[in-house]
Parts: structure tokens; sequence; C-alpha cells
């Protein structure tokens, strides 16, 4: 089963997703762990800590930052969080890499539930980077829609299923 949840920034996907992918596995599920850790944000690593202390020791964590399918494997349940980093890690991919990324993992026999942060609903970008990466984020959330089994937009903490 393919399982996508999105929505904005702090709306309460991850934990959403987390509940799910529990749900979907009699074994300690896998947490793969999208962010490229090089950046020395220590923003982003206040939000890891937490996202830490929430999943507590319930997953086994992997970390891979542009290669799903290195790391995906058949008859394992998975919570990738979240694709928004795998795409920016990936940016300068082109579409067609991207999408068959995607479609190879499509045809694995495992249980994958997908994060993805909608940021399609404000302004143009100005500058040509974000404005691909914005772009890419409709483009690779079409994608994850058509091959996830359920697909659940999260607002203020709620979901509700569109697919």
């Amino acid at each position: 089963m393919k399982i996508l949840y999105f929505g904005g920034q702090k709306s309460g996907k991850s934990n959403l997703a987390e509940q799910k992918t529990l749900s979907l596995s009699s074994k300690k599920p896998y947490y793969l762990a999208t962010y490229d850790n090089s950046f020395n944000d220590k923003e982003m690593h206040k939000r890891i800590d937490k996202h830490k202390l929430q999943r507590k020791d319930e997953f086994k964590t992997i970390e891979e930052p542009k290669d799903l399918l290195k790391v995906l494997k058949a008859e394992e349940t998975f919570l990738v969080d979240c694709m928004s980093m795998w795409l920016f890690n990936n940016i300068q991919e082109d579409e067609e890499y991207l999408i068959n990324q995607l479609e190879d993992i499509s045809k694995l026999d495992a249980n994958i539930v997908f994060v993805l942060n909608d940021v399609n609903s404000g302004i143009i970008p100005f500058d040509s980077e974000s404005r691909k990466f914005v772009d890419m984020t409709g483009i690779v959330g079409q994608k994850l829609a058509q091959i996830c089994d359920e697909v659940y937009e999260v607002k203020l903490g709620l979901a509700s299923r569109l697919k």
C-alpha cells in the first residue's frame, strides 16, 4: 500500500503519517529521513530533534537524501519524511529522472507512507530556483497522488481523504 500525506508546514502531516505507518506494520517500520545534514542549519536540527522525540523508538531510522530506491525494500513498511527534502536534494536532476524514480518505487511490494509539503498555494517566486522547486513539488505531488492508494490533505492536524 502507498499513502500520501500532504499539507503546509506544521500542519500535522508527519504525526498523522507516523500513526498510519505504525498501523500498517506488525513489526517496527522504517523511518526514511531525507534531510541532507550537510547544510548545518541549526533551525532544521531543532525540527529534526523534535521529530525524533515524537517518534521515540517506534521506528528504525535510515537516512538517505537522494536515492530512495537504494534503501526501500519489498515486504517492509516505510515512512518517507519528507519528499520535499528529497526533491530539494535532487533539484538539479531533471523531471524525467525524478518521475522514473517514483514509478520504480510504485512497483515495490511494500507499504510506503510519503509526506510532502504543499507549497503550491502561494505566490509565484521571483527567482528561478525557487520557481523550479515549487513547480517540481506540484509535479512530484501529482505523481505521488497517482501512484498512491490513499491521499490525505492535512490542515490543523486534521486529515481529509482525497483518494
